[in-house]
Formats: C-alpha cells, structure tokens, sequence
C-alpha cells in the first residue's frame, strides 16, 4: 500500500502542515502588494495577490468547519480590492461539498538523520541568487514550467533576498543553468524547510544539477536548524532524484478549483 492509500500518520499530518507553512510565508512576504495570510476556522488562507489561481490558495484542515463565504469574500478583497482566483488543497481522499477536483499533488519528506547530499556537478558552481539575478532567474523559470517570463518574474522577483526564502542559481562557466527555492518556517510543523521550483535548462538536463541545487538547499536548512524538509514531485522522474537524496514518500494533497 502506498502512502496515497494507507491511513494518515504523523509525518504525512506534519508534511501538510509544513506545506501550510511555507504557503503563509509567501502571503505574508507578499501583503503590500495585495497578497496575505489568514486563519479561519478549518482552513489556512493565503493569496500572493497574483491574477493566478495556482498562487493563491488555502489548505483545508477542517472541512466541516470551513465557512465557505467567509473564504471567498476575504479572496474577493485581496490584490486591493479587485479580487483573485483560488483553490484548495485538502488531505488526499478528503471529500469537498464545493469545488472541482484537479489532480492529486504528491509529497515527500526527508529528516536530516536520512539524507545523503549529492554530490557536485563537475563545472558547476552554486550561490544564492540576489535581486540583480531576477533576470536570470525568471528566465530559467519561463522556461521550465512554461509559463511568460513576465508571469514568473512576477512570482519570483520578492522572493530574492527575503528573510525565509533562499532562491539557489546553479551556473557553468557563465551561463546560468539552474534554480530551486527554499522556504525556511517554523510554525505548526516545527523547524522546517520546502523545496519549491527546481529547474534545470533544457542543454544542461540530465547532468546532476537538479539533485545537486536540491541537496545545497537542504544541507543548509538542516544546518541553520530545520528537522525536516518537504517537495512535491511533478514526475516519477523527479521524485527518483528525490528519493536518491533519502526523500520518501507522504500521503499527498488534492488540489480544488472554482469554489
């Protein structure tokens, strides 16, 4: 049975809290620019003020709980009155009254008792992306998941530099190559780190770089303190690389739209 079947236990309960963690951090970094974070009754808010459901969204805990017009009206006041779309993510197998299911995101988690670091790309350096590397950085981005470099400058660019978040750029000879983004929390899951946007540009795929920005950002969020760290895989391919580095696998979350 694997860990999208089984019953619920203390880490998969701990991975959605973290998830929740590290979703409010990206709220809060974004409240001047009409984004936030918010607790309801059985519902964890946050939106990035972005015209873009996937960045604006609320983890269910407590689904009988959920005052539903209470949730949209506080995502109908976000990006300064105008409004954003949203979705949910519930526990895997949860039941909604509202809603359209999407697809079920996978999750894994790594203690630092069973990580193994990967180890360097041969030509590569890696540093921690700043403000003046935006371009680069959103370039990488763009391409990897498809989207308008305008759209993911937008997501990217107050992330750089900012308390809790570490954006990793991987670069061989002068050309940047890779990216990844750490978001280190310590709310209700405890001392945590996630691991969000790991791309790699399509030359230089297949050569490590990936695993090796994934490990550089857990090595140090283990370091600064964090027990546990959290991804969501978007391919079997990714989650093997994942699992090389001691990751396994949690009970995942179901994504929700048009509620």
């Amino acid at each position: 049975m694997d860990a999208t079947q089984r019953r619920p236990d203390v880490l998969d309960r701990q991975v959605w809290d973290a998830q929740g963690d590290a979703w409010q951090a990206q709220g809060r970094l974004r409240e001047g620019c009409g984004g936030g974070a918010a607790e309801m009754p059985g519902i964890r808010l946050m939106a990035s003020g972005l015209p873009h459901a996937q960045w604006n969204n609320g983890d269910v805990t407590q689904p009988g709980e959920v005052r539903w017009d209470d949730v949209r009206a506080w995502y109908a006041a976000r990006a300064h009155g105008r409004g954003v779309p949203w979705g949910v993510r519930v526990p895997a197998g949860t039941a909604l009254p509202y809603g359209r299911p999407l697809f079920r995101k996978r999750c894994m988690a790594l203690d630092a008792a069973r990580f193994r670091p990967s180890s360097s790309v041969s030509g590569a350096a890696i540093c921690v992306a700043g403000p003046e590397d935006a371009g680069a950085v959103s370039r990488i981005d763009a391409e990897a998941f498809e989207t308008p470099i305008e759209q993911a400058h937008s997501w990217i660019e107050p992330q750089l530099g900012a308390a809790q978040f570490t954006v990793a750029l991987a670069v061989q000879g002068d050309t940047p190559v890779g990216i990844a983004t750490a978001i280190r929390t310590d709310g209700r899951a405890g001392p945590c780190v996630g691991i969000f946007g790991v791309a790699v540009t399509g030359p230089a795929r297949g050569r490590g770089i990936g695993s090796a920005i994934t490990s550089w950002l857990v090595d140090r969020a283990f370091a600064s303190g964090a027990t546990l760290a959290h991804l969501t895989p978007d391919s079997e391919a990714a989650a093997r690389l994942y699992s090389r580095l001691g990751f396994k696998e949690t009970a995942g979350l179901d994504i929700y739209t048009d509620l």
